[in-house]
């Protein structure tokens, strides 16, 4: 071990008379970051800059089973100061994942039915039937619904709105509510011709924070949705659809009802999706 040590120093010695000095080189600068596309300023409202669709990127979602029930609280516990505490914590075992990438109608067999800004995004959490919607500064519209696929085993599905749906009205801020009506004539609805009226009342009653299996979010806005669906024949339905939103995120919880659900505050869904992994 000593004989190594002296042979070290004897090399360090024998360059002690070299004056060659290295080039000095800059210190190491990382690339700059990328600037995020929205950053949340939790304003206690949520305008349309703050809820755009990121076209191509997959969005992941814990979905219920189809035919699971799940127990919900979409009452919320109480904070004070007005906010609400929602826990959808609960990670259940069966729970599925699903991936929504919302995306350009360009190149879809339907694309020719709607404008071409208009944008897709998943109605079943299995992707078979999709919405047809697009977004100005003023609301998030709904033109209408599609089979993903032309020629659909259950057979093609396409209804078109005659006038768009407002589905969301901007900014999201409590105390907002309103109702849009859409009607479609000459529709086509898993192979069969189909007519109807959709009644869609939509109202944002609160805010507080939420708590999902992966992610916490301290600044999420309650939207209440409930659905009417008059066919020209056929007796009329109803569904609630309870979803929180969050700047930049957009929704990141969703629960649904079971079908003419009495009660805004149901405690059992028919489906249950949270943002996660």
């Amino acid at each position: 071990m000593q004989r190594l040590t002296v042979f070290a120093f004897a090399l360090l010695a024998g360059c002690s008379d070299n004056k060659t000095e290295a080039p000095g080189h800059a210190d190491y600068q990382g690339a700059s970051p990328e600037p995020l596309a929205c950053v949340p300023n939790l304003d206690g409202r949520i305008d349309a800059s703050e809820a755009r669709p990121a076209i191509g990127v997959p969005i992941s979602y814990l979905v219920s089973p189809a035919g699971s029930e799940r127990p919900v609280d979409l009452a919320g516990i109480e904070l004070g100061d007005g906010r609400l505490s929602w826990d959808f914590g609960t990670d259940f075992a069966d729970d599925q994942e699903a991936k929504i990438v919302p995306a350009k109608v360009t190149g879809k067999w339907y694309q020719a039915s709607f404008p071409p800004d208009a944008f897709v995004t998943p109605f079943d959490a299995a992707g078979t039937v999709e919405n047809v919607l697009r977004q100005d500064d003023s609301a998030l519209w709904l033109l209408g619904v599609a089979s993903r696929d032309e020629a659909a085993p259950e057979g093609k599905t396409l209804l078109i709105y005659g006038k768009p749906v407002e589905l969301m009205r901007f900014p999201i801020e409590p105390g907002s509510s309103f109702v849009s009506t859409g009607t479609i004539q000459n529709g086509t609805l898993r192979g069969l011709p189909y007519a109807g009226k959709d009644t869609y009342e939509v109202a944002v009653d609160g805010k507080g924070e939420a708590r999902l299996p992966s992610l916490v979010f301290s600044q999420v806005h309650r939207v209440r949705t409930r659905v009417t669906v008059a066919p020209a024949v056929g007796a009329s339905t109803t569904r609630r659809q309870t979803s929180l939103f969050f700047e930049c995120f957009a929704e990141v919880v969703r629960a649904t009802s079971k079908p003419d659900e009495p009660d805004a505050d149901f405690t059992t869904a028919a489906e249950l999706r949270r943002i996660g992994f």
